[in-house]
């Protein structure tokens, strides 16, 4: 019976071996290993061995892509404006055993690096410029802080920034400044239309003005030669001018006979002069 029990004991204590020195893998990881509490080597997917109770599994580090996501933070920029940005990075770890002696966690501080970095690199930075070039602080992001986390063993594969926009109060500053410009740009669009206007009135009264003086100008002339004509014709020099005045006399009168307002008959003021003329000559 006591020989039974010393057999169970040793095939318990053959199992545990095994599983203890029976190590499988997975795909995507690698373990570190320590012996006696100090490194020792690092296992690859699939099956390994190790020394029973000597040898430890200390840390199981993934070797794929991993997503790290970068905490919004408020940034000041280079013209005292505050914005707020995030980012995230895509990480891997390419050496275990730096991953997990170089640095006590390396995710934290992979986040903490990169923030601190986007706030240099943004400060830098006007508030335009920082709105407009996601791609060239990007660039820096990345260029700054790989050598640094490549001591660590991981390796920076992508930073992406996935907002960077102006804080609430900023944002409200923004619109104002906007309203403000829009308001201003309609003022100068209607000052300028205003002033257009005016020149173009100016300029059509001008043109106006010309055309009246050079039809004046041109009824002058005809009347000039119409009483050249006319003292060419008859050969006096007073009779010509007398007829052109009455010819448009009459034709004052006749004009101001067809107004609608027209209530008095207009005569010549000499007519009784002319009358008795005409019967002066008529009785001699």
């Amino acid at each position: 019976m006591v020989g039974v029990n010393i057999l169970v004991v040793f095939i318990i204590g053959i199992i545990i071996t095994l599983y203890k020195g029976i190590k499988i893998v997975p795909q995507g990881e690698e373990w570190v290993i320590e012996k006696l509490g100090k490194f020792s080597r690092t296992l690859d997917p699939g099956l390994n061995l190790i020394v029973p109770f000597i040898d430890s599994v200390r840390a199981r580090i993934s070797t794929r892509d991993i997503i790290m996501d970068i905490p919004q933070q408020e940034v000041i920029t280079k013209d005292n404006a505050v914005i707020r940005t995030n980012a995230i990075a895509f990480v891997r770890v390419t050496n275990p055993k730096d991953a997990l002696y170089g640095v006590e966690d390396f995710k934290l501080a992979i986040a903490n690096l990169i923030m601190t970095t986007l706030r240099s690199i943004i400060g830098e930075m006007k508030l335009d410029e920082a709105l407009s070039n996601r791609e060239i602080i990007k660039a820096k992001l990345k260029d700054n802080v790989v050598d640094d986390v490549a001591d660590w063993g991981v390796t920076i594969k992508s930073v992406e920034i996935q907002d960077i926009n102006p804080s609430g109060s900023m944002q409200e500053s923004m619109e104002r400044q906007a309203a403000a410009e829009r308001e201003r740009r309609a003022i100068e669009t209607t000052a300028e239309g205003n002033k257009n206007a005016a020149i173009l009135e100016a300029r059509g009264k001008l043109e106006a003005s010309k055309l009246e003086a050079e039809a004046q100008v041109a009824l002058a002339n005809a009347s000039a030669n119409a009483i050249e004509m006319i003292a060419d014709a008859v050969a006096d020099k007073e009779l010509p001018a007398m007829f052109l005045l009455g010819d448009r006399y009459i034709n004052t009168l006749e004009g101001m006979s067809k107004s609608p307002n027209a209530k008095f008959v207009v005569y010549p003021a000499d007519i009784q002069g002319a009358i008795k003329g005409m019967l002066g000559s008529v009785f001699k």
